[in-house]
């Protein structure tokens, strides 16, 4: 793997009869690029984050770097991939792609879809063509593309700051500061300082926008990073509740349990097994 993705883009395309799996992907795991599927044909079992989905069909798929997922089988599938390290990802591409993440498959329209798949067929016989002096920035260039194409797909169903009410635009602003800090701050009160607005009132516009609390949210994000480094680092998990910002070592492990309903170490044993 190392001499294939040793460039930080690979584009490519692929067709599988049957159903197949690729013992490589099969496990839980995590990469250091982003990794972008468009099943053109047949069906994909993916878990992201360790939720399952059942991808069909005409879909995309985006997986960001910091994502923990596996790949099952493909059934009858054909599927372009493209995969970018974050050195070789445009700017404004990278920016509006952590904006976006996580996000979950979508099935793309018949134009878009279009769109895409010529995309992909160009890029592909750009990366045969080495031999060109301006190779490596013609592939980069290309890929970056694609994922202009996937991003722009996704921004598609999210407003603007313009069109979004009172409500969105603090929840949205919220949701930036939680990714940033959910490891330092845990207390409501804490995000609600850093937007200038009342405890309250941050608790209003979440829940009105989302249906959860704000304590809920922090603690989903604190709960997700804790999954990630329970299947994915080596660490106990009192070292992992300290990595999380948690003195209180028992308390996160009920705090754990209430959301996920099984112990860490339970939840570890389950998903190690799989």
């Amino acid at each position: 793997m190392a001499d294939i993705f040793g460039a930080g883009i690979v584009i490519g395309r692929d067709s599988i009869i049957g159903v197949q799996t690729f013992d490589e992907a099969a496990h839980f795991h995590r990469d250091d690029y982003h990794l972008f599927l468009l099943l053109e044909e047949g069906a994909l079992a993916i878990d992201i984050d360790f939720q399952k989905y059942q991808v069909t069909s005409r879909s995309v798929v985006y997986i960001h770097p910091d994502q923990m997922h596996r790949i099952g089988a493909f059934e009858d599938a054909t599927v372009s991939y493209w995969v970018i390290s974050n050195e070789n990802l445009n700017h404004e591409r990278h920016k509006l792609m952590e904006e976006l993440s996580p996000v979950s498959p979508i099935q793309l329209d018949e134009e878009t879809f279009s769109v895409i798949v010529d995309a992909v067929l160009l890029s592909l016989k750009i990366a045969e063509r080495r031999d060109d002096k301006l190779y490596n920035s013609l592939v980069k260039d290309s890929c970056n593309i694609l994922v202009g194409l996937v991003a722009s797909r996704y921004a598609k169903d999210i407003k603007t700051i313009d069109a979004l009410s009172r409500f969105e635009a603090i929840t949205k602003a919220f949701k930036g500061v939680l990714e940033r800090n959910f490891i330092i701050s845990k207390k409501p009160a804490a995000y609600a300082a850093s937007l200038h607005i009342s405890t309250h009132y941050l608790n209003e516009c979440v829940k009105n926008t989302t249906g959860h609390s704000v304590s809920k949210h922090i603690q989903n994000r604190l709960v997700l990073e804790a999954k990630r480094l329970l299947y994915h680092s080596g660490k106990s998990v009192k070292e992992i509740a300290a990595e999380l910002g948690f003195d209180d070592y028992p308390y996160f492990s009920r705090l754990f349990s209430k959301i996920t309903g099984m112990t860490p170490l339970a939840f570890r044993n389950s998903v190690l097994s799989r």
